[in-house]
């Protein structure tokens, strides 16, 4: 496990800058956001996205996701509702305006997690936000954390391990991110993780406390 800083962390912004997530399904994304939200509720909001997917075993709606027909999304985005939006293994995904707006309304750093053709899209934005990329030590790895979680069939477990073969290659691009995670071991990848975030995370509680 290790991390990579690519760029500066603190914005001239006079608030603190939104985090874009992102990595391939099973490199840990999901699991590091949900300890970053129990430690730190009182700084970090989830922009909670849009998916056509149907909801795996345990999600909430307007929680995990926001489940709509794909029609209702596409009406959506032609009205210019979203910032971002993608297609994956034939489901819509992204991220509304009303769903970044929430969060920001709350004095609280905006969480989003996307894949990276919505990377792609926010690099188009004047979001401004730090790019975190979460990514597993291997393949191999990640076929295995994949396969032990019983949700996929072989055919949409063939397309996962795919797109994140091109995820992984995406990550290493130059320009793209602003820092990169290895997740190896959970506790380590979170430590580095908050570490990354430190100057956000203590300027937020700042102007909590002189607020």
């Amino acid at each position: 496990m290790y991390m990579r800083y690519f760029s500066r962390l603190f914005s001239a912004m006079a608030g603190p800058r939104p985090v874009v997530f992102s990595g391939p399904s099973g490199a840990g994304k999901s699991t590091l956001l949900k300890k970053l939200m129990k430690e730190y509720d009182s700084v970090f909001g989830f922009s909670v996205s849009h998916t056509t997917r149907n909801p795996r075993p345990g999600e909430v709606n307007g929680k995990d996701y926001h489940y709509v027909t794909r029609e209702a999304m596409q009406k959506a985005i032609d009205k210019g509702e979203f910032i971002e939006n993608a297609v994956f293994s034939g489901n819509m995904y992204g991220t509304s305006k009303a769903a970044v707006q929430a969060v920001q309304a709350k004095n609280l750093i905006c969480i989003l997690d996307i894949d990276m053709q919505g990377v792609r899209n926010i690099k188009k934005t004047d979001l401004n936000p730090i790019y975190v990329s979460i990514q597993p030590p291997s393949m191999a790895v990640l076929e295995k954390r994949l396969r032990d979680r019983k949700t996929e069939t072989e055919e949409s477990l063939q397309k996962r391990l795919h797109a994140a073969q091109v995820d992984m290659e995406f990550g290493k691009e130059p320009d793209i991110f602003d820092v990169l995670i290895i997740n190896d071991h959970l506790d380590e990848a979170y430590v580095q993780l908050k570490e990354a975030l430190s100057e956000e995370i203590n300027m937020v509680k700042k102007a909590s406390l002189s607020s």
